[in-house]
C-alpha cells in the first residue's frame, strides 16, 4: 500500500469541546385529511391506536439516531419525550420530540429522528384508510446549550410551544459596564500584540455588556490593584483580567486581586478551572481567581487568547445571574 490515507468521511472531532447541558425540540405534522383524521383522533384506525404507537416510535427513533445517520455521534440521552396533538383546522396531527443530554455535541439530530419516526408511524397506521397523506413542516424548533446558548428557528415558536417547552436564554449583561485588562510586560511595551483582550471585549459585547475600558498593563501587583479600585469607583460591574495567572515569577495577577482585601468568590474560580480542564489538563496549572470588589466582579483569567475565550464561554451562562446576586436580586 502506498500514497496518502484519506478518509472520505469522518465524524466531527469533539474531544476539545466541553460537556454541557443540551436540549433540542423538533416538530412536524402529518396532514391526515377528512377520512383519516377523525379515525386517528378517535383512536379507531384498523391497526390500533396510532397516537400511542407514534409516541413509542418517536422514543425509539431518537435513541437510534446514530445508527440511522452514519456521522451522528451516539449520545447518552437523559430525556426523550414525544407529544402528539390534533390540529382540527388543518386536519393534521402535530408531533414534537424533546431530547436532552449532557454531552459535547447537540441533540438536534435525535429530536429530528424522533419526530420523523413518530410521523412515519402515524403514516403507516393511517395509510390503510387514506393513502393521500402528507408529512410536512419538519424542523428544529429550538436548541439550547453549548457555545451558542439558545437558538430559535427563524420561523418562530408559538405561545403554546413556548409555554410547554420554556426555552431558556442565558441571562445577559443588559448593558452592564465592563472592563478588560490584559496583563503582559511584552504587550505593554509594544513588542507583542494583545490578542486576548480584543477577544474578551467582543465576547462581553455579544453578551450585552458595555465595555467602557480595554487596557494593557505590565505584569505585577501594581498598577493593576490601583486600576481595579478606580474602575470599581467608576461604577464598572465586571472586569476581566487576562494574563499573569501562571507559575512564572512575574505572574502576579492573583496576588494583585488578593491585595484588594476583596471578597473571594471561590466557586466561580473553581468552575473556570474544572470546566477548562475539559479542553486541556493544563487548566489545573492556572491560578485563576475571582473576587468581588464593592459592586464589581473581577476575574483573573489565563493569558492565551484561546484559553481566555474558552473561559468566557464557560462563564457566559452565569455572569448575568452573578451580577443580579451582587445587587441582591438572585439566589445561590
Amino acid at each position: 500500500m502506498s500514497g496518502e490515507l484519506n478518509a472520505a468521511f469522518h465524524m466531527a472531532d469533539v474531544r476539545d469541546k466541553r460537556v454541557t447541558r443540551r436540549r433540542a425540540v423538533a416538530v412536524g405534522e402529518l396532514n391526515a385529511g377528512p377520512v383519516a383524521y377523525p379515525l386517528i383522533v378517535e383512536r379507531r384506525l384498523p391497526k390500533g391506536d396510532a397516537l400511542v404507537m407514534a409516541e413509542i416510535a418517536g422514543l425509539q427513533g431518537a435513541k437510534m439516531a446514530s445508527m440511522l445517520m452514519p456521522l451522528c455521534h451516539p449520545l447518552p440521552l437523559e430525556l426523550v419525550q414525544v407529544y402528539c396533538a390534533p390540529v382540527p383546522e388543518r386536519q393534521s396531527i402535530r408531533v414534537w420530540c424533546e431530547c436532552a443530554s449532557e454531552a459535547r455535541t447537540g441533540v438536534e439530530m435525535e429530536a429530528l429522528a424522533g419526530v420523523n419516526a413518530a410521523l412515519l408511524t402515524l403514516y403507516d397506521l393511517s395509510k390503510p384508510v387514506e393513502p393521500a397523506l402528507r408529512i410536512e413542516g419538519i424542523r428544529l424548533l429550538f436548541k439550547e446549550g453549548g457555545k451558542r446558548g439558545l437558538w430559535l428557528h427563524p420561523d418562530g415558536i408559538d405561545e403554546g410551544e413556548r409555554e410547554r417547552f420554556r426555552p431558556r436564554p442565558p441571562k445577559g449583561l443588559n448593558g452592564a459596564a465592563c472592563a478588560v485588562i490584559t496583563l503582559s510586560d511584552r504587550a505593554s511595551e509594544g513588542t507583542y500584540a494583545d490578542e486576548s483582550g480584543p477577544k474578551l471585549v467582543s465576547g462581553l459585547q455579544s453578551l450585552g455588556g458595555e465595555v467602557v475600558a480595554a487596557e494593557v498593563l505590565p505584569d505585577g501587583v501594581e498598577p493593576l490593584a490601583g486600576r481595579l479600585r478606580a474602575l470599581a469607583g467608576e461604577g464598572v460591574r465586571l472586569c476581566l483580567c487576562t494574563g499573569g495567572t501562571g507559575l512564572g515569577p512575574r505572574d502576579l495577577t492573583p496576588e494583585a486581586l488578593r491585595s484588594l482585601n476583596a471578597r473571594p468568590v471561590h466557586g466561580l474560580a473553581q468552575m473556570v478551572r474544572a470546566l477548562s480542564a475539559q479542553h486541556t489538563p493544563m487548566a489545573w496549572l492556572s491560578r485563576a481567581e475571582v473576587v468581588q470588589l464593592d459592586d464589581m466582579l473581577v476575574f483573573a483569567l489565563p493569558g492565551s487568547p484561546r484559553a481566555a475565550a474558552q473561559c468566557l464561554d464557560i462563564l457566559a451562562p452565569v455572569l448575568g445571574h452573578a451580577l443580579a446576586m451582587v445587587d441582591g436580586g438572585g439566589h445561590a
